[in-house]
């Protein structure tokens, strides 16, 4: 039950008052699509309570005007209140419960799905990635500006910023154990790796399948929400989010990669780290789904998530990587 939607969309003078909000997805925010009764349509993003700060949301909005203002590349396009905020507040689901809110532009497109042909979506992936890169070495951002570090400690100790891994689904006896030396084996391998500027800068941070739009063979990002500081590699490992151990994940880093460097240069010391940081991304994941239970994709791989982790995690204590070259 919602508190008032009236109220709600009374915010945004671009919204019919008579307009019709269908839920879309709830993940780490809920995700509404506002159907007005001439046609029109927008996405609505109502913030989990405590994840962002207002600072952090502005900066979201910030790097993404900065990317289609400097580069020309596309991004959401967030529609300003009646006050001329592009960030209102208000009660949600009860009178108490505040949350910030964010407008977006609708956008026509499909969600591409594992069983779609990936690798052109990929090698678009990797263009896109690389231009992301690229702005953000360069890019000033202001003074007040906000965002995440996803650090290998921000995901793997036990105050990480999606949870604790080891409270994740399905993680005890063997499986703990076995994920637990994965876990001393990425922070080994990330500290040695480093953290300069050439490998680790502001980032999308969620590339995932759900967070493209393909239409008419063109691949286009969407929800910024998680963009912070991280290795630019884990771009890469974010879009194979959630079936990071099927067979095809091989194929499409390679079509990442050549799409990649079609735009920019990728050193081979950074291809290697790659898999690495699949597995870091499959931990936050691992985490994410111990507090975030409401989602349905978390319901559907609760069972099998952890077991999946820990054999990918045997593979690659073994061989050092999980995809062949």
């Amino acid at each position: 039950m919602f508190w008032d939607w009236g109220q709600i969309l009374a915010r945004w003078a671009v919204i019919d008052p008579s307009a019709n909000p269908t839920l879309v997805n709830l993940s780490e925010n809920h995700t509404f699509r506002i159907d007005a009764p001439n046609g029109a349509r927008s996405i609505l993003r109502v913030h989990r309570p405590g994840y962002h700060s207002l600072a952090g949301i502005r900066s979201e909005l910030e790097w993404m005007e900065a990317l289609r203002a400097d580069t020309g590349l596309f991004t959401p396009r967030a529609i300003a209140g009646t006050n001329g905020d592009l960030v209102q507040s208000g009660p949600f689901q009860r009178a108490d419960d505040l949350r910030f809110m964010v407008l977006f532009a609708f956008e026509d497109g499909e969600e591409p799905a594992v069983g779609d042909d990936l690798e052109p979506v990929f090698a678009q992936l990797g263009g896109l990635a690389a231009r992301c890169h690229a702005h953000a070495r360069k890019w000033t951002p202001p003074r007040w500006f906000e965002r995440q570090r996803w650090t290998e400690r921000a995901i793997l100790d036990p105050e990480a910023i999606w949870g604790d891994w080891r409270a994740g689904p399905g993680v005890a006896g063997p499986l703990r154990s076995i994920l637990d030396a994965l876990d001393q084996r990425l922070r080994a391998d990330l500290a040695a790796y480093g953290a300069e500027p050439d490998r680790f800068g502001l980032i999308h941070a969620d590339m995932r399948l759900a967070n493209l739009l393909v239409a008419d063979g063109v691949t286009r990002l969407i929800d910024f929400d998680d963009c912070g500081y991280c290795w630019f590699g884990y771009d890469f490992a974010a879009g194979v989010s959630f079936f990071e151990d099927h067979p095809i994940v091989g194929a499409l880093k390679a079509r990442w990669l050549e799409g990649y460097r079609a735009i920019a240069e990728y050193p081979r010391a950074d291809e290697d780290m790659l898999d690495a940081l699949v597995l870091l991304r499959r931990m936050a994941l691992l985490a994410w789904m111990g507090t975030h239970e409401e989602a349905q994709i978390a319901q559907d791989l609760a069972p099998v998530y952890a077991q999946g982790s820990a054999e990918l995690a045997e593979r690659y204590l073994t061989k050092g990587q999980i995809t062949a070259d």
